[in-house]
């Protein structure tokens, strides 16, 4: 039996309503915060107004909007509503907005097609990182998923295309309507079917799979993302269960969770995609206890092996910014391993060494200078090397880089360029001065 579970950054509002918990306690007394709004007549003019995008006259005007500027809105919609119903025009404009602002994590073609609400663009996963994840679940053998609270459907096309026959469930009627909308438009309702329900009323037992997105915002959406996990709707112990109730399952958290928190049964994954960390995903059934780093594109992936943390040393002659998902899931010290490396403090993630070393897991610089925090003499070395653009880094420095790059760059002009870095080194701050190696 292979287990899924996948722990992810992405926050819900009101535009991905997620269940809560079934049992009683906080989590039931918070049920309004993501209630039913059938009978809310704001939620009806919405769902009405996204209704009307469906219809003849609506993907029309969708197609005649499609790229209009913010600056030119005001016109566009003044020329459009002499034949077209203000309502629909303003629809037809404000989703042109959410398709702009979507093609960053769609690509410009499906987002050019598809639906969202503007919690929806803000939350869903990006496309290359749930293209992953899905086949990931598709090579494990599962041929179906039960998508549970599963948004405007981006986790779900991902499924699809990967093969996977989905139920997808969300509570909130607008997002669903969103969804099912999507599966339609990108030519995935064969094998997309939407359902808007309670999640935790749900009947899984016909499906290989359960993958589970708790939502991680207070209120309606307008509220901070929630970082204890038991405050989530539903909350992960329920999510969990449900988790180990079906054959497989996924379920996706915030990738700052505490190691503490991972179940020993799991085999823990962190992703990034450009470097930047998405989401993290535990695995049952496959090698529990496996810690692993997946960088994408590629996919690269860099197992743990249960190291002990690195030596610091003085610093050398190259320094190693290991990626995000390296930090997130404790890594570093297989990256300094591989380098033949040690650690500049103990608390701080930056890898040093004296020889360049090839690895996709940490981006390399070379080191050409080493001071003690010092603003004026950072200015000196700068004004001296005839820097005149500055990349500023930092790990353990409560400096502000734009506010150091503003003191020493006041009007940058030099032929150069350089990056600094605000750290520690052994205990004490310091500044690395160099540039990318290579």
């Amino acid at each position: 039996m292979t287990l899924l579970i996948a722990l992810s950054y992405k926050p819900h509002g009101a535009g991905s309503s997620q269940a809560t918990a079934r049992n009683p306690g906080r989590h039931r007394g918070r049920r309004h915060t993501v209630h039913r709004l059938a009978h809310n007549e704001p939620v009806n003019d919405h769902l009405h107004a996204f209704a009307s995008l469906l219809t003849h006259e609506g993907r029309a005007l969708l197609d005649e909007v499609r790229g209009t500027e913010p600056a030119d809105e005001l016109a566009v919609a003044t020329r459009l509503r002499r034949e077209h119903p203000a309502a629909l025009v303003s629809a037809a404009l404000g989703q042109a907005r959410l398709r702009q602002r979507a093609a960053a994590k769609f690509g410009a073609e499906d987002a050019g097609r598809m639906f969202f609400t503007p919690n929806g663009v803000e939350q869903s996963t990006r496309a290359s990182v749930a293209a992953y994840r899905a086949g990931r679940l598709r090579e494990s053998g599962v041929t179906s998923v039960a998508d549970l609270c599963c948004g405007i459907g981006g986790d779900a096309v991902a499924l699809a295309r990967a093969g996977i026959r989905v139920l997808a469930v969300d509570r909130d009627p607008l997002t669903a309507a969103a969804a099912r909308a999507n599966a339609e438009a990108l030519g995935l309702a064969d094998l997309i079917e939407v359902r808007e329900a309670d999640v935790t009323e749900v009947d899984t037992a016909a499906y290989d799979a359960v993958f589970v997105d708790p939502a991680r915002r207070g209120g309606s959406g307008r509220g901070g993302r929630i970082f204890d996990p038991e405050a989530y709707s539903p909350p992960l112990s329920w999510a969990v269960g449900a988790a180990l109730r079906a054959p497989r399952a996924a379920l996706k958290i915030a990738p700052g969770i505490p190691h503490e928190l991972v179940p020993p049964q799991a085999e823990a994954e962190w992703i990034s995609d450009g470097g930047d960390v998405k989401e993290a995903v535990l695995w049952f059934g496959t090698e529990p206890g496996l810690i692993r780093a997946t960088l994408l594109p590629g996919p690269r992936t860099l197992r743990g092996r249960g190291l002990p943390d690195p030596a610091v040393r003085t610093p050398g002659r190259y320094l190693y910014e290991p990626d995000g998902a390296v930090v997130r899931s404790h890594l570093v010290a297989e990256v300094a391993q591989q380098l033949g490396g040690g650690l500049i403090d103990a608390t701080i993630a930056y890898v040093t060494a004296d020889e360049l070393g090839p690895t996709p897991y940490a981006t390399a610089y070379e080191i050409t200078d080493r001071l003690p925090f010092n603003v004026k003499k950072l200015k000196a070395l700068l004004r001296e090397r005839e820097v005149g653009t500055l990349t500023v880094k930092k790990r353990g420095s409560a400096v502000e880089p734009e506010e150091l790059r503003r003191k020493v760059l006041p009007k940058p002009h030099g032929k150069n360029a350089a990056t600094v870095f605000l750290t520690r080194v052994a205990g004490a701050p310091a500044m690395l001065i160099g540039h990318p190696a290579g």
